[in-house]
C-alpha cells in the first residue's frame, strides 16, 4: 500500500512540471513571433523604394496635381460680358490744333507697343487695325486720340498697326492694307482686322469693332455726306472681316494705285464669294471725317472702272498670294507698331 502513494506523489509533481514546461514554450513563441514582426516592419520601414512608400509618394503628387490645378482654374480670368458697361454712346468728338503725342500717350498708360488686353476679363475678340498711311500726320493723331479710349471701352485685345508707304510713289491703299494683313499676322494669329482710314473718326462706342459671321461694313454714314451711305455698294473707309474671311477672297487687289475703286473690288470679290456685307444701324455707324485736300501722288484712278471689270477673272491671283514687298521697317512705339514698306511702282502711270 506503501508504494502507491508514492508513485501518486510523482506525478502530481511531473504533471506540474509540464504544465509549467508548456507555459514557458508559449511565452517564448509569441516572444519570437512578435520579434520577427518588428524586425520585418523596421526593415519595410527603412526601404524607401518598397510598394506602399510608392504608393504613399504618387498620392502626395496626386494632391499636388490637384491643388495647383485648382489653383489655376480659379485663376483664370472669366471673358468680358457680350455688352461693356464702360460703353458711353455718341461721344462729341474734339481736335484740338495744340494736341501732341505725348499727350496721347499719357492718356493710354496700358497700351504697350501699340497693343492693349483688358485687365478684369478675357477679352472676346483679338482684333488688328489696319490703317494705310501716308502725309497725313495730323489725321493719324487725331484717330488715335479717339480710337484708343474708344476700342478700351468696348474691352478689346487689341494693337494698331500703321501701313507707312515710303518714296514718292503713287498711293496704293489696297496693296498697304494686304502688306498689313501679312505683318500683322506674323505676330499672332488675330481674330479679327479692321481695315481703317486715318481721316475717319467713330462717333459711337456702341459700333462694335469685332467681326461677325459676314464681312461688316463700318461707316453707314459720316458728315461729309449728310450722315448718309455714300452709296448702296459702298463697302470702304472702315470695314472688319475675320482671317477667314479676307483669305477666302484672297484679299484686297494689288493694282489700284490712286484714289478709288479697291473697296468696289473687294465687294465684288465677297459677292463672288456667296458672302453677304452687313451694317450696323445708322445711329450708331457714325464718323466724322477730319477734311483735307486731295494728296499728291493720290490722284484719282483713271484705271479704276476698267479694273473693276476685270475682278471676276483677276481675283484669284491679284490679292494676298501675289502681294510683293519690302519692309524697310518695324517700329514699335507706344500707340501703335509703324510698318514702313517699299510697295513698288504702278506697271502704267496714272
Amino acid at each position: 500500500m506503501g508504494l502507491f502513494p508514492s508513485i501518486s506523489k510523482i506525478m502530481r509533481k511531473g504533471k506540474g512540471l509540464f504544465l509549467l514546461l508548456l507555459c514557458l514554450c508559449v511565452v517564448a513563441w509569441i516572444a519570437t513571433f512578435s520579434n520577427d514582426d518588428t524586425v520585418k516592419s523596421v526593415q519595410e520601414g527603412s526601404n524607401p523604394l518598397d510598394d506602399r512608400s510608392v504608393e504613399g509618394f504618387a498620392q502626395l503628387e496626386l494632391e499636388s496635381e490637384m491643388m495647383q490645378s485648382l489653383e489655376e482654374q480659379q485663376s483664370v480670368r472669366k471673358s468680358c460680358p457680350e455688352h461693356s458697361p464702360l460703353l458711353r454712346g455718341a461721344i462729341k468728338l474734339s481736335f484740338d490744333p495744340s494736341l501732341t503725342i505725348e499727350q496721347v500717350e499719357s492718356d493710354n498708360g496700358e497700351v504697350v507697343e501699340g497693343q492693349y488686353n483688358p485687365s478684369d476679363c478675357e477679352a472676346r475678340q483679338s482684333v488688328a487695325i489696319l490703317i494705310p498711311h501716308r502725309n497725313r500726320e495730323k489725321h493719324l493723331l487725331y484717330l488715335l486720340h479717339h480710337l484708343h479710349p474708344f476700342l478700351q471701352r468696348q474691352q478689346l485685345h487689341y494693337a494698331i498697326y500703321i501701313i507707312h508707304q515710303a518714296g514718292d510713289a503713287t498711293f496704293n491703299r489696297a496693296k498697304l492694307l494686304n502688306v498689313g494683313y501679312l505683318e500683322a499676322l506674323k505676330d499672332q494669329s488675330w481674330d479679327c482686322f479692321i481695315f481703317h482710314d486715318a481721316d475717319l473718326v467713330p462717333e459711337n462706342d456702341h459700333n462694335l469693332y469685332m467681326c461677325e459671321d459676314q464681312p461688316k461694313h463700318l461707316v453707314v454714314g459720316r458728315n461729309s455726306t449728310g450722315y448718309k451711305l455714300r452709296y448702296k455698294g459702298y463697302f470702304g473707309g472702315v470695314s472688319a472681316m475675320t482671317k477667314e474671311q479676307f483669305h477666302k477672297v484672297n484679299g484686297f487687289p494689288n493694282s489700284y494705285w490712286g484714289w478709288g475703286g479697291e473697296d468696289d473690288d473687294l465687294r465684288i470679290r465677297v459677292t463672288l464669294q456667296k458672302m453677304s456685307i452687313i451694317r450696323p444701324s445708322l445711329e450708331v455707324a457714325r464718323y466724322t471725317m477730319v477734311f483735307h485736300n486731295r494728296d499728291s501722288g493720290n490722284q484719282i484712278n483713271e484705271e479704276r472702272m476698267h479694273l473693276l471689270r476685270r475682278t471676276h477673272q483677276a481675283w484669284k491671283t491679284d490679292g494676298l498670294n501675289s502681294c510683293s514687298y519690302k519692309i524697310l521697317s518695324v517700329h514699335r512705339a507706344p500707340l501703335f507698331i509703324n510698318i514702313t514698306t517699299d510697295i513698288g511702282q504702278p506697271e502704267i502711270a496714272l
